[in-house]
């Protein structure tokens, strides 16, 4: 990642008012970027948005990615260079009791934004962030690779594999254009943890959540394993591959995973063993009442984008739990979200360039 690449660069994040948009959103701003961010309004006060002030010095736009006119003019007004489209519903358990609202927001959301950006003359780089879990699943240790096959049992799985396959339509028929010239890749991240995610039935705010309300917290697949990664890792895989797609639209135009080493891909019992020697809570094993299905084992295989994008994890498991539980006791104690959110960042940067300093 270049830092001066990104200073007054436009930059358009869809689902900024999100857990992952909104760090992103406060990443690239602190390297000088022009931001307009396009979202639906949080659903409760209660939000990293809010919290950490993310719609501070950008162009904050609340409105649905289903409305194809006020986004596309958005668009046009706005002329960005660089576009990241984390907008989406992102919830598994969700998408079962809303397998419509699944669907309409993250295919047609996808196709309204993918339509935009086709008659864009300012855009070069488009990252679009859909999930490990767009992946048949075969229950496998063995981490799946860019090229395996496509699935999703689940409504909110399927929908981000349409939205593989839709991406690469529009790169095949619209954007792979010489006259065109725009990069535009598919991004694949783990179970991402971190300050500021408050979204019902994931593991870590389901945690934290049990011990400020002092209620045993209840868990489904607590023998499942996952790729869990910080937020961070996720995001300087992103920024990475924009900053690659701008340069060299069609080298870097395809689909990218970004995970943890192999190690770092845990059982959801050893996260709350871990979590449960910071903090005092109770675990009651639901998985027995579960009606509805999740995969068992899943793995990434990030040795594409390690050997090709030069990027590489740079937090193994016990650092994202580390600065996780430090964003919230600092949060609890008084300190700003943006401040500590910013601390973090530079923290992180200081890896990157391997300087190692301690929070």
């Amino acid at each position: 990642m270049k830092n001066s690449f990104w200073n007054n660069r436009k930059v358009f994040i869809t689902g900024h008012t999100g857990f992952k948009g909104g760090w992103l959103t406060l990443w690239l701003k602190s390297l000088g970027a022009e931001i307009c961010g396009y979202a639906l309004k949080p659903e409760s006060k209660k939000s990293l948005y809010y919290e950490a002030e993310v719609s501070k010095g950008i162009d904050s736009n609340l409105n649905n990615i289903l409305n194809y006119k006020v986004l596309s003019q958005k668009i046009s007004q706005f002329s960005p260079e660089v576009v990241f489209h984390l907008a989406a519903q992102p919830l598994v358990k969700k998408s079962y009791k809303c397998p419509q609202e699944t669907f309409s927001t993250n295919i047609s959301g996808t196709i309204n934004l993918l339509e935009s950006l086709r008659h864009s003359k300012t855009v070069k780089s488009i990252v679009v962030v859909t999930t490990d879990k767009v992946y048949k699943n075969k229950e496998s240790k063995k981490g799946y690779k860019e090229d395996d096959s496509l699935g999703g049992f689940d409504p909110y799985s399927s929908s981000k594999a349409c939205c593989e396959i839709i991406t690469n339509s529009y790169r095949s028929s619209f954007f792979n254009n010489n006259n065109l010239r725009i990069g535009i890749a598919t991004a694949r991240a783990g179970n991402v943890i971190g300050g500021g995610d408050y979204a019902e039935n994931r593991l870590v705010p389901d945690i934290f959540k049990s011990i400020e309300e002092n209620k045993a917290l209840k868990v489904r697949n607590i023998k499942s394993t996952r790729p869990w990664q910080h937020v961070l890792d996720a995001l300087n895989g992103y920024i990475i591959l924009a900053e690659s797609l701008y340069h060299n639209c069609q080298k870097f135009s395809e689909a990218w995973n970004f995970g943890p080493n192999f190690k770092d891909c845990k059982k959801v019992e050893w996260i709350l063993k871990e979590f449960q020697k910071k903090y005092n809570f109770e675990v009651i094993d639901t998985s027995n009442t579960m009606k509805v299905h999740e995969a068992n084992i899943l793995n990434l295989d990030i040795s594409k984008s390690i050997k090709k994008l030069n990027w590489v994890p740079k937090l193994e498991i016990n650092d994202a739990i580390h600065l996780t539980s430090q964003w919230f006791n600092l949060k609890k104690n008084g300190q700003l979200p943006s401040q500590i959110i910013n601390d973090q960042i530079n923290y992180y940067t200081d890896k990157i360039n391997n300087n190692y300093s301690k929070l």
